[in-house]
């Protein structure tokens, strides 16, 4: 490895694609003058003169491009500070049963900077599924030919040259905005690439926080962070509206001669340059996590928000300059998921307008800062940091077993072909069938308890039994007095407190109209956070999914929507048969982990109908029913898996 000291000479930053493409050219003291190639988003933190360090395992050469191996430091505060390459690292994310600890699957992710073009492609993929709607896009693209503009969510293709556009700006980000993405490694084809980002802008410039009076009044404080933490942690920050107005002068001589807008648009530019010229915080924030849909409610948040801590501290972004001792963020939807409560932040306060503020200390220092308060200030002691508070909590449990005493059910059929084709009668005769009837002992003679809070898997081949011994269940806890869901002979008992939920397909199911699937899990709670909790357990963890209606789902997601809208009903007994029967192998195990974690958490007995080995692992069941030609015979979980071979830690598949 060999170390030179440059300075910077000049920055090749293009306007429009600046967040992957660029060129630095340093030179030495001698005068060697060498090109390294790195995005734009990142040599426009570096100052013309600066002095840098260039690593490189091989001899130097006048142009670096990414493909080579070097690394690139700057001086700052007598420290070097690394800038190339990105940072980049493996984490392995293992999804345990709440039982037994044993891994069920698991994920392996790389967190790094995102630094091409199909990076920043495949972030607007999943902007959109943060905010966008039918009448919002999040994406502006321009044609590379006729220089036209195009808003979209996907790569558009140019309406007057048909050649593909690029990608210009994300709407919502700062020019200051630094991504990190989440590729899944050992991915399956079809899986995506990257599951989500985080972004990383500087602190905004101004914060005030609401309060509520022991009198019920309102009262906004002006400047609360810098009464909290030094003032200089937060400024200068990237304020391009506050430097504007200070060139109100040369602003107000152009729009006289241009008119105003374009007087606004030929200072932005400039102004842009200069704001991130001034821009050195002590703070960084969290402006935005975005994980995919499909997986979500599984951890990556909380893993996406500590990649980030990482990369934060180690590098100082945005600026890469002082050291950071604070990362903040200002969230709303913190109040219904506590991603970043499970990384470690703390809730401080309310902004004057209302949305939650938590911050995660980098340093002892910030530490001592942020503690000082939670334990002094007199709002503070209330909350002690914490803004979530799980609402799904424990019900009360079965008073006792489900018993099956003697349980017999047959199924009668008469086969008459008295109203068939004459033709049809005769292929049916040659076969020596006329008219007959068809008895069939489904159950007989079954005998078993299931005791409160057990989690039970019914397996067997199709026509076995399954549903029938799901109905017998269903039946006596509702007292149903449909045939289907009477014994024959025998009793079943449930006990008296048997608070159900019931999902068979086609029989029994809960009921959606025209309402939004939020609209109708509030319904059933009558709480709009544990409306949120219900639908995220279940694997709707997306603001487009609270928002639409039960009609315009999935098959795969009308089947999540069923599941939450029987644990909304806050029962004890849950019972579904042909459980994550419509989900792929990857959705079904996530999803049968929250549900098995759920239950168990809240002491709710769960019986479930699935011959899915992947979903029965996931499951850890306490007991399995094995139910074939009128028998059911009973075995441990523990049993069940290793009959199947799923005991063993396994990578997720």
């Amino acid at each position: 490895m060999s170390e030179y000291v440059f300075r910077v000479h000049k920055k090749f930053v293009p306007r429009l694609t600046y967040r992957w493409e660029g060129c630095l050219e340093l030179i030495s003291s001698d005068g060697r003058v060498v090109k390294v190639e790195i995005p734009g988003s990142i040599i426009q933190w570096l100052k013309r003169g600066e002095e840098v360090k260039l690593v490189v395992t091989s001899e130097l050469k006048d142009l670096f491009t990414r493909d080579d191996s070097f690394e690139l430091y700057r001086r700052y505060g007598g420290e070097w500070i690394k800038v190339w390459p990105v940072f980049s690292k493996v984490y392995e994310l293992p999804r345990h049963d709440p039982l037994t600890g044993r891994v069920v699957y698991r994920y392996r992710v790389l967190a790094r900077e995102a630094i091409t073009k199909e990076d920043y492609e495949a972030i607007v993929e999943l902007e959109q599924y943060h905010y966008a709607s039918k009448k919002e896009v999040v994406a502006i693209w321009r044609c590379p030919k006729c220089g036209s503009y195009k808003e979209s969510n996907v790569p558009p293709k140019c309406d007057k040259c048909g050649v593909e556009m690029t990608l210009t700006w994300i709407k919502g980000s700062l020019p200051a905005s630094r991504f990190l993405i989440l590729e899944l490694l050992d991915r399956q084809p079809f899986e995506p690439r990257v599951l989500g980002y985080v972004r990383i802008d500087p602190p905004i410039p101004l914060m005030s926080r609401r309060v509520v009076t022991p009198d019920g009044k309102v009262v906004v404080e002006r400047h609360i962070r810098e009464k909290v933490f030094p003032e200089d942690w937060f400024v200068p920050t990237f304020w391009p509206e506050y430097l504007l107005k200070r060139l109100r002068r040369r602003l107000k001589q152009l729009a006289a001669k241009y008119g105003r807008r374009l007087a606004r648009a030929m200072l932005s530019d400039m102004v842009r340059k200069l704001a991130i010229a001034r821009c050195n915080t002590a703070a960084a924030r969290i402006a935005r996590v975005v994980i995919h849909p499909d997986y979500r409610g599984d951890g990556l948040g909380v893993l996406a928000v500590k990649a980030c801590i990482e990369w934060v501290r180690e590098r100082r972004v945005p600026e890469m300059k002082r050291e950071k001792h604070l990362i903040e963020t200002i969230a709303q939807m913190a109040r219904y998921n506590p991603f970043f409560e499970k990384a470690g932040f703390k809730f401080v306060w309310e902004t004057a307008s209302g949305r939650p503020v938590l911050y995660y200390p980098l340093t002892p220092l910030g530490k001592e800062y942020l503690d000082r308060f939670l334990a002094s200030d007199e709002y503070a002691k209330k909350h002690g940091g914490v803004l979530y508070r799980p609402k799904f909590t424990a019900v009360e449990k079965l008073k006792g077993p489900i018993v099956f005493s003697n349980i017999t059910k047959v199924y009668s059929n008469v086969l008459d072909m008295s109203k068939l084709p004459k033709e049809l009668q005769d292929v049916l005769k040659s076969f020596g069938v006329e008219r007959r009837i068809v008895q069939k002992y489904v159950l007989r003679d079954v005998n078993l308890e299931i005791y409160p809070g057990e989690i039970v898997v019914v397996i067997g081949l199709s026509g076995a039994g399954k549903t029938t011994l799901l109905r017998m269940i269903v039946g006596s806890a509702l007292k149903l007095q449909d045939e289907r869901y009477q014994p024959t002979s025998g009793i079943v008992k449930v006990p008296e407190n048997t608070k159900l939920a019931a999902l068979i397909p086609g029989e029994l199911e809960p009921k959606f109209g025209e309402e939004s699937l939020l609209e109708h899990l509030y319904g059933k709670t009558k709480d709009e956070v544990l409306a949120v909790e219900v639908l995220n357990i279940c694997g709707l963890s997306d603001a487009v999914f609270y928002r639409a209606k039960f009609s315009e789902l999935s098959t795969g997601q009308k089947e999540r929507a069923k599941i939450a809208s029987l644990l909304a009903e806050r029962p004890n007994l849950v019972v579904i048969d042909e459980f994550t029967a419509h989900l792929d192998s990857v959705t079904a195990q996530r999803i049968a982990r929250k549900i098995a974690e759920v239950c168990r958490r809240a002491g709710i007995t769960l019986v479930v109908s699935t011959n899915r080995p992947e979903v029965i692992k996931t499951l850890n069941p306490d007991k399995v029913l094995y139910v074939g030609y009128g028998s059911v015979i009973v075995k441990r979980g523990e049993e069940i898996l290793r009959e199947l071979g799923l005991v063993s830690e396994e990578k997720r598949q």
